[in-house]
């Protein structure tokens, strides 16, 4: 291994152990729901179990149900707390170039051979992966500085075909907020604006009364 592969990893390394995750204890949590989108609003009631699993309830709609029951797993899957090594051992890292703004380009190699981050300031600012057979782009504007590690505040993805490069469906720009509850951060609101040919549309995903859950429950 290199000198500039040793660093690139280091660095990757770093950034990656100083985003925010809950740790072995978490209890899980229970909360009210608001959904917005268009002009309806719906309600009912969601539980993140302590291992992570994720429920929606009392959801009439079932667009709606679908919605939350998948941003419930988007949030509980980035919060799951592993090793470095576990997620990336198999994964070479090599520096690229740094844009104007001070971000630094890390390419992967080995078996996520192909995907690319960037780096700034301990933070991954630019995450382009290869995931189940369509590449995803993200680019983090903005983050909450939590103590513990960062969470990401503003935000985009988009999607594209692997092979010819078309982009698949509207990008979304995203805008997430947190409260701390105990000894945990937990998204208490979530706004998705895609872009489409028409006027742009919103939805709004709003937790509220969230309630730890007792260890033994």
């Amino acid at each position: 291994m290199t000198a500039t592969q040793a660093s690139a990893r280091d660095l990757m390394r770093s950034a990656y152990e100083n985003r925010y995750t809950w740790d072995r204890n978490f209890p899980g949590y229970t909360a009210d729901v608001t959904y917005n989108y268009g002009d309806k609003t719906v309600t009912g009631k969601v539980r993140v179990n302590a291992n992570l699993k994720a429920e929606a309830s009392e959801i009439e709609d079932e667009e709606a149900d679908k919605v939350i029951a998948n941003q419930l797993w988007e949030i509980a899957i980035h919060r799951i707390r592993r090793e470095f090594e576990e997620s990336h051992g198999n994964n070479t890292f090599t520096m690229g170039e740094t844009d104007e703004s001070g971000a630094i380009e890390i390419l992967v190699g080995g078996k996520s051979s192909g995907d690319k981050y960037k780096l700034r300031d301990n933070e991954v600012v630019l995450v382009h992966r290869h995931i189940h057979g369509v590449v995803v782009t993200i680019n983090t504007f903005s983050t909450h500085d939590t103590g513990e590690g960062y969470l990401s505040h503003r935000y985009d993805s988009v999607y594209h075909d692997p092979k010819t490069g078309e982009q698949k469906g509207g990008k979304n720009e995203f805008e997430d907020e947190y409260e701390k509850v105990g000894d945990y951060f937990i998204l208490n609101r979530r706004v998705i604006t895609t872009e489409t040919e028409n006027p742009s549309s919103t939805q709004e995903i709003i937790f509220s009364n969230i309630q730890l859950l007792d260890p033994a429950a």
